[in-house]
């Protein structure tokens, strides 16, 4: 247990000491412009720039930016984009409460306006450079001042989306996952009737070969009976007749004579 108490403490004590250097660089870069006359313009452009915004109707801020950017006036375009983004949250612009112009490390400046909305504080800010031609804006920004309640619910809601699309992702590899038995059985299916062999085709019965033929001339006694028969059935001397074959007849007829 005083384990555990010593590593709270020690988280606790690291926590606090980022606090601190982060405080401590923070307000080490925030110089105020010392020169007195570049002050109050830096302050009254912020200024100017906030009425300018707040004054263009929501429904003309669109063809406000399209005009701009087809001047090639990127810089002023962002700037109205992002009164755009937080007009919903800080409403109509009641009054000015406070403007201040700082110069950081880099040589850059920042005039910063803290106003009153109809709904909320916010807090808008100018970038300015150096250049040839003078001091010139480079970029704006809103930041609507929120309530510690609406802090806490936003980052709920983060944290809702954010876990909520992580344990969906989850989910759908889960289920494909799952998924992958019945593909490999569908696979090992499909092999299976791949490598079922195509049924032989039927061979016709061999035509048994047609019995040759006996020759019979060779027999002697057969031989001189036909022909003694052959010469009484045409009442003819045998002499002049010459057996040179003997075949069977197919029919029975012969069995019967």
């Amino acid at each position: 247990m005083k384990q555990i108490m010593k590593r709270l403490w020690l988280m606790v004590s690291m926590a606090l000491c980022l606090a601190a250097l982060s405080g401590c660089s923070a307000g080490a870069s925030e110089t105020p412009v010392e020169d007195a006359e570049l002050y109050g313009f830096l302050c009254n452009a912020t200024e100017e720039t906030l009425r300018t915004f707040t004054a263009v109707p929501e429904d003309q801020i669109d063809t406000v930016v399209e005009a701009l950017l087809k001047s090639r006036d990127s810089v002023t375009a962002g700037g109205l984009t992002a009164w755009k983004g937080a007009m919903h949250d800080t409403g109509a612009l009641v009054d000015i409460i406070s403007s201040k112009a700082l110069e950081n490390e880099d040589g850059t400046y920042e005039g910063i306006v803290v106003a009153s909305f109809d709904n909320r504080k916010a807090e808008f800010k100018v970038f300015f450079e150096q250049t040839d031609q003078g001091i010139t804006i480079t970029s704006y920004s809103f930041s609507p001042e929120y309530t510690t309640g609406e802090k806490l619910s936003k980052a709920a809601m983060n944290t809702l989306m954010g876990m909520g699309t992580v344990f969906l992702v989850l989910i759908f590899i889960s289920v494909l996952i799952g998924c992958f038995k019945y593909i490999n059985a569908f696979e090992n299916k499909a092999r299976a009737k791949a490598a079922v062999p195509a049924p032989a085709a039927s061979t016709p019965a061999p035509v048994p070969a047609a019995a040759e033929e006996e020759d019979l001339t060779d027999d002697l006694e057969l031989v001189a009976v036909i022909t003694a028969a052959i010469a009484a059935y045409d009442n003819t001397s045998a002499d002049g007749l010459v057996v040179r074959s003997i075949k069977r007849a197919n029919g029975a007829k012969w069995k019967r004579a």
